[in-house]
C-alpha cells in the first residue's frame, strides 16, 4: 500500500539531504518526493510517498523523528486529505488527430498551455490516480516530452477538527 507522509522540517540547506539519506541508509524506496516552503519561510513540508506496510511506516516515522530538523510527521494516506500532482505533457499529432486530442483534454479538464500545427502542450493538476489515467490515455499519441511532479497533500480541515 502506498503511504503519504507529510514531514514538517526546518527550512535550511542540507535538511532534504538528511531525510533522503535516512531512506538510502535503510534501503527504503521513495516513490514520490516533493518539497516546498510553508506559509512560514523558516519551515518546509516534505511530502513522501512510500510503498511499505503499516509496521515499516511506523519504523520510518521513528527514524525520521530522530533527525534534529524534523518537527512533525503526519500520515495523509486516507481519504481525510487532498492529494494533487501536476503533469506537463507535449504531444505531437497529425491534423486528423487534433479534434480527438482536444476532446480528451476537455474530458480530463486539462489546460492547453501552448499549441502549434503539430504539437500541443497540456497541463493537468489532479489526484495521482487521475494523472496516471491521463498519461495512459495520451500514451497512444507521440509524447515528445513530459514532466510530472510528486504528490503534495494537505489534511482536510474537517478531518483535523475531528482529530483534535
Amino acid at each position: 500500500m502506498k503511504h503519504v507522509l507529510s514531514v514538517l522540517v526546518n527550512n535550511h540547506a542540507g535538511v532534504l539531504s538528511h531525510v533522503s539519506g535516512l531512506f538510502t541508509r535503510r534501503s527504503y524506496n521513495i516513490d514520490s518526493l516533493s518539497v516546498g516552503e510553508t506559509q512560514d519561510p523558516t519551515k518546509s513540508i516534505i511530502t513522501l510517498v512510500i510503498s511499505e506496510d503499516e509496521e515499516m511506516v511506523k519504523q520510518i516515522e521513528k527514524q525520521l523523528y530522530k533527525l534534529v530538523d524534523v518537527l512533525e510527521i503526519r500520515d495523509l494516506t486516507g481519504e481525510d486529505s487532498l492529494k494533487r500532482e501536476l503533469i506537463l505533457l507535449t504531444v505531437r499529432f497529425s491534423p486528423e488527430k487534433r479534434a480527438e486530442i482536444l476532446t480528451l483534454i476537455d474530458v480530463f479538464k486539462a489546460t492547453v498551455v501552448d499549441m502549434t500545427e503539430e504539437e500541443i502542450m497540456i497541463e493537468l493538476v489532479a489526484n495521482p490516480r487521475r494523472i496516471s489515467s491521463f498519461l495512459q490515455t495520451f500514451s497512444k499519441f507521440h509524447i515528445v516530452e513530459m514532466a510530472r511532479t510528486g504528490t503534495i497533500a494537505l489534511e482536510f480541515p474537517t478531518a483535523r477538527k475531528v482529530r483534535n
